[in-house]
C-alpha cells in the first residue's frame, strides 16, 4: 500500500489528475465538455479557487488549482457530492 504525503499550505497551488473510468476518451464529447465546464463552475461559486492551468486529454485532465488565502481543502473541492 502506498503511503502519500500530502502537503496542505493553506491558499497554495495544488497540481493534480484527474483519469477517467477505464481511461475512456470520454473527454472528446462535447456535452461532457460542457458538463466538466458547469461542475467547475458551481464548486468554484461556493469554494472559491483560481484555475492555473489545466489540460483535457481525451481519458484524463491535468489540473493546477491556487487556493484562497487560509484555505487548504482542495480534496474538498473533487470530492463526488453522492459519497458525502
Amino acid at each position: 500500500m502506498s503511503n502519500y504525503r500530502r502537503a496542505r499550505v493553506p491558499g497554495g497551488s495544488y497540481f493534480f489528475t484527474l483519469v477517467a473510468h477505464d481511461r475512456r476518451p470520454i473527454l472528446t464529447s462535447e456535452n461532457v465538455r460542457a458538463a466538466l465546464r458547469a461542475a467547475l463552475q458551481a464548486v468554484r461559486d461556493e469554494h472559491p479557487f483560481l484555475v492555473e492551468a489545466w489540460v483535457l486529454l481525451p481519458d484524463h485532465l491535468h489540473c493546477l488549482w491556487r487556493l484562497p488565502e487560509g484555505d487548504a481543502d482542495y480534496s474538498f473541492r473533487c470530492r463526488d457530492k453522492s459519497f458525502s
